[in-house]
């Protein structure tokens, strides 16, 4: 607050001077205004001078030092939370105060690496006597095998079950049980939201009354969605933490929620606000959909069986059956199965790519002519309307079964630019199309096409060719062309190798940006730029991407940050960085090679996995190499639907989980920064544990 304002200086001089100054036109008022700016900047640094005494309030440029004089030391500001020092250095006094704590470890891992994380001291799991002055009961020396909870936890994060002693050491993620071992399990799957879409019917099921909660209709685990932790204090718990709900103990919380069952049960994941729950449209479509009370629904194995699903039989006419392990929905045999039934659920992955939820800013918003479609209504109408230049926007997460034509008109004269077309899925909306033949792209000369956050199943989008010699853009952002083209129930592909995308038009340049995509057919004359993604061709053996017609190379190819699984052929690799090339040649395979660019002579391809026996322009800092002659990527699950698909196993060379340009991991998880998240704990468990402890980082997904 400035107590020297210009007009109180001006009301200090005497009455004199103030009448000859107004009689003069004021100058002397401007000066005392002039006086009064630099004072105030000198109060308001004076005021500054004093907040910057506490890391709470003091400037940015002050928080080094702050940290510098507690010894604080500094991390890769991959994690929001790290990314300022002001926050941990304000903690670290009462860090250092709890130093070797459980409670404390924990809460650092998961402010270091911005994972949930599960701190465990394995001496509590060792099988030892026990003194009669201090028994422990929680701890006892046998396994529990009457209890099918405890013993399904046995040597994960929650493990309730005795184990003799080993000797490994825990730093390289083996030894565990042990005194001086302490155990950082970390949770990298997100639990991704999927509201109020409709269940997918089972496609052989003639009843309708089974049911999926997945809307390509494959089987997928259901993820928890955490609740949030009461304090820094407060050890993880099982409900604490994003991980596929177990079967047996959420029908374990459904008893005791509805007084049948002893004890406390655990996290009722059922409802709400919480990790999932059935619903149905309100008459009023205005309004948000109606629940479905917990009474009316129960918790079954539903897993396949002679002639159906397990259950099927045994179910209350008037019960809704769900597992949530398979992610499957049973109508009871008095249930309606007309009307529509709506899920809200979570899924897990890594990153957020691809259509989904996540929050995004739709592009294409600057375009006069806007529409809206929602509630599964037709887009053709809706495309046409917008052809001359336009967005479309697609409100919710509903099913969209149709294979529009999406037209964009080209120049109106010479010289004069194309028309821009923009179908773009609304901020929190995850809209699925289900075509059943190819969606032609009708993009007009220099006109652009800009496809935002949808996922297409069912048959590949198709960039025919045209007469004239004018280019053509396409933009797919946030975007999934269902690799396989669609899922059994099974979440095997229905057509493993299909082309996604086909590009037939000599002139046009595709780009693809945080997009998870099957095959690709791309004119060898035109430009494909591939920027943190994923091209799936289902097999390493199948062909990833390739030209039009027999034996052609594919576009020119920008490729940066992705995972490209199946054999590729290029007329030219421009560029090629932090790129997982995962492909390999059959037994009777007429290539020449799985990863080949016609031209060597131009790019350069640099911090990248290439296959023995690609052939490709010159390298830099490519692995494997002569130090790492045997490196290659081991992952989770290739599997496009599973919750760790494309996600490097820990058993993966670290030439190639840090050998991104930055020290990253190479490949498609790239944004993530996991080893640098890593690199941070290690960095502050150094610092935290006390003298004699040793600890290890465990991955729980």
């Amino acid at each position: 607050m400035n107590t020297l304002s210009a007009e109180r200086l001006y009301a200090l001089l005497p009455a004199i001077h103030r009448i000859r100054d107004e009689a003069q036109g004021g100058p002397l008022r401007a000066l005392l205004a002039l006086i009064a700016q630099e004072l105030e900047a000198i109060e308001e640094n004076v005021e500054q001078l004093y907040d910057d005494q506490f890391i709470e309030t003091c400037a940015e440029w002050v928080a080094p030092y702050i940290g510098d004089l507690i010894g604080y030391r500094p991390l890769h500001g991959v994690v929001p939370r790290v990314a300022s020092p002001r926050a941990e250095v304000a903690n670290t006094i009462a860090y250092r105060r709890r130093k070797g704590t459980a409670a404390m470890l924990e809460q650092l891992a998961r402010d270091v690496t911005g994972w949930p994380a599960h701190a465990v001291e394995f001496f509590e799991r060792l099988a030892t006597t026990q003194h009669m002055n201090h028994p422990r009961l929680h701890a006892p020396a046998t396994a529990p095998v009457r209890s099918a909870a405890r013993m399904a936890r046995a040597h994960g994060p929650f493990d309730s079950v005795a184990h003799l002693p080993e000797m490994r050491s825990p730093e390289r993620g083996a030894g565990r049980y042990a005194i001086p071992n302490v155990g950082l399990f970390l949770w990298r799957l997100t639990p991704f939201s999927s509201s109020d879409v409709p269940l997918t019917p089972d496609a052989s099921d003639p009843s309708g009354r089974r049911l999926r909660f997945d809307p390509l209709g494959a089987d997928r685990p259901l993820f928890r969605q955490p609740r949030p932790e009461p304090e820094i204090t407060h050890l993880a718990e099982p409900a604490d933490v994003p991980e596929p709900i177990p079967l047996r103990e959420m029908a374990a919380a459904f008893r005791v929620a509805a007084g049948l069952g002893v004890g406390a049960g655990t996290e009722l994941d059922y409802g709400p606000g919480r990790s999932l729950w059935l619903s149905r449209p309100n008459a009023d479509p205005a309004l948000p959909p109606v629940p479905i009370a917990r009474a009316d629904v129960c918790i079954c194995d539903l897993r396949d069986a002679a002639g159906g699903w397990a259950g099927e039989a045994t179910l209350d006419p008037g019960k809704i059956a769900i597992d949530p392990r398979l992610g499957r929905v049973l109508l009871g045999a008095a249930a309606d199965a007309s009307a529509p039934i709506l899920g809200t659920h979570r899924y897990g992955f890594s990153i957020a790519i691809g259509g989904g939820e996540y929050a995004r800013v739709p592009q294409g918003a600057d375009l006069q002519v806007q529409r809206v479609a929602r509630g599964g209504e037709p887009l053709q109408p809706h495309l046409d309307a917008v052809r001359a230049g336009g967005r479309v926007v697609v409100a919710d997460g509903r099913r969209y079964a149709e294979s529009p034509t999406i037209a964009v008109d080209g120049e109106t004269a010479v010289g004069v630019g194309g028309r821009t077309v923009v179908l773009a899925s609304d901020d929190g909306a995850r809209p699925v199309m289900f075509a059943t033949a190819p969606i032609v792209l009708d993009i007009g000369a220099r006109g652009r096409l800009l496809i935002d956050g949808l996922t297409i199943a069912g048959a590949e989008l198709r960039l025919a060719s045209f007469a004239d010699d004018e280019p053509r853009e396409l933009v797919l952002r946030d975007c999934t062309l269902v690799p396989g083209r669609a899922l059994n129930g099974d979440g095997s592909a229905v057509a493993p190798g299909a082309p996604s995308l086909v590009v037939e038009h000599p002139f046009a340049r595709v780009t693809l940006e945080r997009c998870i995509v099957g095959a690709l057919r791309v004119h060898e004359d035109a430009e494909l730029s591939i920027v943190e993604s994923i091209v799936d061709a289902g097999a390493q053996d199948a062909v990833a991407l390739e030209g039009i017609g027999a034996d052609r190379p594919g576009a020119t190819l920008t490729v940066s940050e992705s995972t490209v699984v199946g054999k590729l052929r290029t007329r030219t690799m421009a560029s090629a960085s932090n790129t997982l090339f995962v492909a390999g040649l059959g037994q009777a395979d007429a290539w020449p090679s799985p990863v080949r660019a016609d031209r060597t002579q131009e790019g350069c391809v640099r911090f990248c996995y290439v296959p023995a026996g690609a052939v490709l322009p010159r390298r830099f800092t490519c692995v494997p190499d002569d130090a790492h002659p045997h490196a290659r990527p081991q992952f989770a699950s290739l599997r496009y639907g599973d919750a760790a698909y494309a996600q490097l196993r820990r058993a993966t060379d670290a030439a190639i989980r840090e050998g991104a340009d930055d020290g990253g991991e190479i490949g498609a998880m790239h944004p993530l920064h996991a080893p640098q998240r890593e690199a941070n704990l290690r960095l502050r468990l150094a610092e935290y544990l006390r003298f004699g402890l040793r600890a290890g980082i465990f991955h729980a997904t």
